[in-house]
């Protein structure tokens, strides 16, 4: 099968929303059209709700117009001002945000992601900028806390050896059992 890079045309997605009413499979449209399995999925998850194949190639043209208002080699004054952004403690998906809805000229949150990662590699420090320093949240919050881990527990190879022989008040042996979903849990001495 020809997997081609070029975007679904007009007549193309007629054909999926005709060959979707013959309840054919994704990989067997796929297989029709020489097209991938994931670009018949992203167009149908895409356009679902359009009743017409023209409302979805009206929809796909707005989506690479707004595509295509993002610059592709922004200035160096945007770049400035989105630093300046940054050392303020903006997020990038603020910036984004902020910027398109004062109409100005903006970047993707994923391309200030990675400008700030090139800076990194580069021995920058704009990453410190990040909320998170550009590390992945832990949302457990480490070995501190959480499921699995007690905190300040002692092992139980560490116990006392009289506690071994259970003959004074006193040592005590508990363990919890939890049942499915969480729904149910049993205390055991």
């Amino acid at each position: 099968m020809r997997k081609s890079c070029r975007q679904l045309a007009c007549d193309e997605r007629c054909q999926i929303k005709v060959l979707l009413s013959r309840d054919l499979s994704i990989r067997e449209i796929a297989r029709e059209l020489g097209r991938s399995p994931a670009t018949i999925s992203r167009e149908i998850a895409r356009n679902s709700g359009q009743r017409r194949h023209k409302q979805a190639q009206d929809r796909a043209c707005a989506r690479r117009r707004e595509a295509s208002s993002v610059p592709r080699k922004l200035t160096d004054a945007l770049w400035q001002h989105i630093r300046s952004l940054l050392g303020e403690g903006w997020s990038p998906e603020q910036i984004e945000g902020r910027l398109k809805l004062l109409g100005e000229e903006t970047a993707g949150r994923e391309w200030i992601c990675r400008q700030v990662r090139a800076d990194r590699k580069a021995g920058g420090d704009l990453y410190r900028c990040l909320r998170r320093r550009g590390k992945k949240p832990n949302w457990r919050g480490g070995r501190h806390a959480g499921r699995g881990y007690i905190p300040g527990r002692a092992d139980i190879a560490e116990r006392p050896a009289e506690a071994e022989e259970k003959s004074r008040i006193g040592d005590w042996e508990l363990d919890t059992i939890i049942g499915a979903r969480h729904r149910g849990a049993l205390l055991s001495a």
